[in-house]
């Protein structure tokens, strides 16, 4: 019985089966009799409000189709397009890198155009970091940045940032700890330092983070950031520079030599007339920095004219009795007084070879920081340096709420209340007297208070020589008061004033002096206010 029972049950799954299929059939039949019309916003051009059918079905798949087509057809082009734009690029690079090859390696082997070694080398070379670059005025030089450990003195501050900024933000810590870190990795490397000239390696001490001194720092757009590190034992007049590169890439080792200013000469060379009070105030900040501390600068005073003439002779001869210290001269020249005369007048006095100058004022206030960074910023026929001042306030504005002004020792702070980079001056600088004779000197044809400043700055910068232009946080100007003559036309009357207020206080202590009567009858008002609920 049960063999006969199974080709029954087969029977009955192939007739239900056939049953479901048949029904599943007429379903679809019917679901494609009964399918709405097209949506006219969806209707293809050509199809009008057609069915839902096959052809409709064909005609978005062509459509896609070409859709793609072109999609493709255009990236096609693009690819071919960079391809060949990529092809002339290293054409170009390939025939500069042959041409520079066959000047510097006349019969040296040929170099890879694709290295990508030499293009970062290549990229050094237009970041200044071997030879200067000439600059078509003094608004083409990109300034470096000033840092130590735990700040940084910046140029661009607009008037929501601080030119000494303090902490320093996280991403540029981490950025200048990234570079203090590597300049040590240099320095304590075996065999990594290189002579002072002839390039022989020599031994050193290891060097660390506390032995970091300052460092500055420039981004150009079109090359990348280049670091000057310099590293120093306490007590020690043997520094260490270290050159770092980052062209838009990992950092670069450029240099590593050892700077010795142990008898480094530097004369400041101030020119004068008048003013004996503020001489007076230069001297005693002369005799605690360079007579006490550095012991190796030169004083050369220009003198112009006969009146103050004794006072000033009196003041050096003092010193030299009181400290033993003979290490200045007096040039008076009976001349109406011309900056750029003095300036070059004391140059060309020196009779002892070549000497690292500082061209200086007498309102101006250094450290023994700034001499040593003075020295290790220059070198004779390659670099000049162009410390960027801060210029402080009015202290009578500045500290309008105490009876006295505080000593000036305790006024040379960074903030943005007490005072600003005077970044549109040029008259202080440290160079070498070969290169200001090289270069020409001042233009001494040239009329009008500073202008012959300017002059020598853009001769350089028109030079093969770097200059190094950043701003120091040793380098003070004091403020003194400017007088606007009635002589002036009203124009130059009128910039007189502008200048005037520029020195005189920070934009918000000049708002507080504009608005003063408002800010009075407000506190007034309170007082009044507050007396009357007292008596209520």
């Amino acid at each position: 019985m049960a063999r006969r029972g199974w080709p029954i049950q087969g029977r009955l799954r192939w007739l239900c089966l056939g049953t479901f299929l048949l029904l599943a059939f007429l379903l679809f039949a019917y679901l494609l009799e009964c399918a709405p019309p097209a949506d006219s916003g969806l209707a293809l051009t050509g199809l009008g409000s057609e069915p839902y059918g096959r052809d409709y079905y064909q005609a978005v798949l062509q459509e896609q189709e070409e859709r793609h087509q072109s999609r493709a057809s255009s990236l096609k082009r693009q690819i071919a397009q960079l391809k060949l734009e990529l092809q002339d690029m290293s054409d170009k690079l390939k025939a500069l890198q042959e041409t520079r090859e066959q000047e510097a390696h006349p019969e040296g082997r040929e170099q890879d155009p694709g290295d990508l070694l030499e293009y970062l080398h290549a990229q050094i070379e237009k970041a200044e970091v071997s030879a200067g670059a000439r600059l078509p005025s003094e608004y083409a030089l990109v300034p470096f940045q000033s840092f130590t450990i735990t700040k940084v003195y910046q140029l661009e501050t607009g008037l929501t940032r601080h030119p000494e900024e303090k902490p320093v933000r996280k991403d540029r810590r981490d950025e200048l700890t990234e570079v203090i870190e590597a300049g040590l990795d240099v320095l304590n490397s075996p065999g990594e330092a290189e002579g002072p000239e002839d390039g022989m390696t020599v031994q050193k001490a290891g060097y660390t983070e506390n032995d970091f001194i300052e460092g500055l720092y420039r981004t150009e757009r079109d090359k990348g950031t280049l670091y000057e590190l310099f590293f120093g034992k306490e007590g020690s007049a043997d520094f260490q520079h270290v050159t770092l590169f980052r062209p838009f890439g990992p950092l670069m080792k450029v240099a590593s030599r050892s700077v010795d200013t142990a008898s480094l000469v530097i004369n400041i060379i101030v020119p004068l007339s008048g003013r004996t009070d503020t001489f007076q105030q230069f001297l005693v900040n002369f005799r605690d920095v360079c007579i006490d501390q550095d012991k190796l600068v030169h004083l050369t005073v220009v003198y112009f004219g006969q009146e103050g003439l004794p006072e000033v002779k009196s003041s050096l001869e003092q010193m030299f009795s009181k400290e033993n210290f003979s290490n200045y001269t007096l040039l008076p020249v009976n001349e109406e007084f011309s900056r750029g005369r003095g300036l070059d007048i004391g140059a060309h006095a020196w009779k002892k070879g070549d000497v690292l100058m500082f061209f200086c004022d007498v309102d101006i206030y250094f450290t023994p920081e700034f001499l040593n960074t003075c020295r290790l910023n220059t070198a004779p026929n390659k670099r000049v340096f162009y410390p960027v001042v801060f210029s402080l306030y009015n202290p009578a504005i500045v500290y309008g709420n105490q009876d006295l002004a505080p000593p000036v020792e305790q006024q040379l702070i960074h903030k943005k209340d007490a005072g600003f980079w005077r970044d549109f001056g040029f008259g202080m600088t440290c160079q070498y007297r070969s290169d200001f004779l090289n270069i020409g000197g001042f233009d001494l044809e040239v009329k009008g208070w500073g202008v012959e400043d300017v002059h020598l700055y853009r001769k350089y910068l028109r030079s093969d020589l770097i200059v190094m232009r950043t701003p120091v946080s040793g380098l003070f100007h004091l403020w003194h008061e400017k007088r606007c003559a009635d002589e002036l036309t009203p124009e130059q009357y009128r910039m007189c004033i502008q200048s005037k207020a520029m020195n005189e206080a920070s934009h918000s202590h000049l708002g507080m002096l504009v608005f003063r009567h408002e800010i009075e009858s407000h506190l007034r008002k309170q007082a009044y206010k507050t007396k009357a609920k007292a008596e209520d």
